[in-house]
């Protein structure tokens, strides 16, 4: 399936119908199209609708508004919007279809935001690029410059142009050969697009009844040849934020699982489980007294919703004792240490998980790792072929969700661990939709460097290729040589990771911790995790920095671990 984004480079008219007649040209082509008009100017005004609705014979989902929309973005939630348009797009794209044509939002002064949201709706949806400008009394270096600024916006991303079209009204229909000059141009300066079409006598509005002759117009005069190329060619895939956080959300409501929070009483703890429990991402339990947790909720303005559990962990203390008695009997535990270790909640959290009394436990918004990972080794302990407990943390970038491992769990791995650390990795990106290209991270790419930590990480890419021969795991690589296509290139011409890698695995803790913390803040990323991978039951940490919404969304990564570890 592949999607196209119209993607007007100024004020345009007749994008609507630049947009159908593209459609238009799909359907006469025999594919089976459909449309998406996410955002409008004014939604009672918008007859998109009803021309879609003649055209292709297609129910559009209800769009965002301008004004709606500018309300979100002074908010500071674009990227809930965002993520909003991508589940209007999945519920649409049900439907029985080969290719989907997006309306972008056309550029207004006043709204600068608008381009962004466009290369954010592009890099959500997968979407190629169609550049929709307008003549209007300009030059061809004038209109080629309104595409090389446009184009600059996607240039840093994974999103790809495919073309330009150009439009004009009947009185400014531009001379032949205009589009060639435009591509001139634009190859004066280095860059090489192709012209799907060149678009006259469009009007600013269409009526409903002309809808099915002004697409079929519009379609006329584009290259269907170039579109269905277009189509046919294979997209880079990657899983951008938006679209990262839609289907994790999706998934941990489908999984309806137990999670129990050991730290019930602790404020952001509370938040987070009323989120989840209103939001349906999973049912929640917290371990407090009722009177503790009501009390907090009340200091922080918190509703607790009526279905939220709440457990008092002297209520069900006494039942876990046997248990914990029978899985740790080969150490000598007797029940009198039990009921003392069982007065730690997350000790108590653990025994519910090992007893199938939960599905996943999520802790470490005030216990240290140690304290979240010891019980779990001890009473869940690893699963079959785990040979330790690493983690991940799933990296939110501006286009793209990368992984990065192990930044919380081993602090010198040997090589061997380091192979097991990539392998466990690896397998955690494709369970989460992000096809895994694992780097092994170091200071020199290839042989370019010597010493014991590059070695270590030589023998290690050696190791995990050598058991999984079905991933592309490759290294030692710097971190740009994994990351920039270029650089990745000129280092390491040869490798099917450089540049591009997805899944970046750090020689050590320190390098790992420091180097995602540093990504976090500086780059204002959102970092979910760390996620505890290599265990028989899903136990997460917390940073006890962790936000309300780290909270939630670990508590979704531990509802869908759930699922695929059962």
């Amino acid at each position: 399936m592949s999607q196209f984004l119209l993607v007007p480079t100024g004020a345009q008219t007749g994008l609507t119908a630049v947009g159908l007649g593209v459609a238009q040209a799909f359907v006469q082509a025999g594919h089976v199209p459909l449309y998406f008009k996410p955002v409008v100017a004014d939604v009672a005004a918008d007859n998109t609708s009803a021309l879609v609705q003649t055209v292709l014979q297609q129910n559009l989902p209800a769009p965002q508004s301008l004004a709606s929309l500018d309300e979100r973005v002074y908010q500071g939630q674009a990227d809930d919007v965002v993520e909003e348009f991508v589940a209007a797009f999945y519920q649409m794209a049900e439907a029985k279809h080969d290719v989907v044509v997006v309306e972008g939002a056309v550029p207004e002064a006043g709204r600068t935001y608008l381009p962004i949201q466009n290369v954010k709706i592009a890099a959500a949806l997968n979407a190629r690029v169609i550049l929709v400008a307008a003549v209007a009394e300009q030059t061809p270096a004038a209109v080629a410059a309104q595409l090389q600024l446009a184009m600059h916006d996607y240039a840093y991303g994974h999103t790809e142009i495919s073309g330009f079209i150009l439009t004009a009204d009947a009185q400014q229909a531009p001379a032949a050969g205009f589009a060639a000059e435009v591509q001139a141009a634009l190859a004066a300066h280095g860059k090489k697009l192709e012209c799907i079409g060149v678009v006259t006598a469009i009007s600013a509005g269409v009526d409903v009844v002309q809808a099915q002759d002004v697409a079929k117009a519009v379609a006329a005069q584009l290259n269907a040849e170039l579109l269905c190329g277009e189509m046919a060619k294979p997209v880079a895939e990657h899983l951008a934020p938006a679209a990262f956080r839609y289907q994790m959300m999706a998934r941990a409501r489908a999984a309806n699982k137990r999670i129990v929070l050991p730290e019930g009483n602790e404020p952001r703890t509370i938040a987070a489980a009323a989120i989840c429990e209103n939001k349906g991402i999973a049912r929640c339990v917290l371990l407090a007294k009722k009177a503790e947790v009501e009390e907090v909720a009340q200091a922080k303005g918190i509703t607790l919703p009526a279905t939220l559990e709440i457990v008092d962990p002297d209520s069900i203390r006494e039942r876990y004792i046997a248990p914990m008695v029978e899985l740790r009997k080969s150490k000598g535990l007797t029940p009198e240490q039990a009921a003392e270790q069982l007065q730690d909640t997350v000790v108590l959290g653990t025994m519910m998980l090992a007893t199938g009394d939960v599905d996943g436990l999520v802790s470490g918004a005030v216990h240290t790792t140690a304290n979240t990972i010891r019980p779990a080794l001890q009473l869940i302990k690893t699963a079959p072929g785990a040979s330790l407990v690493s983690s991940v943390f799933f990296m939110l970038m501006p286009d793209q969700v990368l992984v990065y491992g192990d930044c919380a769990v081993n602090p010198n791995p040997t090589a061997e661990q380091l192979a097991d650390i990539a392998i466990q990795s690896a397998d955690s990106a494709k369970a989460f939709g992000i096809e895994p290209k694992v780097a092994m991270i170091s200071y020199s790419t290839g042989s370019s460097g010597s010493g014991a930590d590059v070695e270590t990480v030589t023998a290690a890419t050696k190791l995990a290729q050598q058991k999984r021969p079905d991933l592309h795991i490759d290294g030692p690589l710097q971190y740009d040589a994994a990351s920039v296509p270029s650089v990745g290139k000129q280092k390491a011409p040869d490798s099917k990771v450089a540049g591009q890698a997805t899944v970046f695995v750090f020689p050590d803790l320190n390098t790992g911790n420091t180097t995602y913390k540093a990504v976090q803040r500086s780059a204002h990323v959102l970092s979910v995790g760390p996620m505890l991978q290599g265990l028989n039951k899903p136990v997460n940490d917390l940073s006890r920095g962790a936000l309300i919404e780290d909270i939630v969304y670990t508590v979704a990564l531990t509802a869908i671990q759930a699922v695929q570890m059962s």
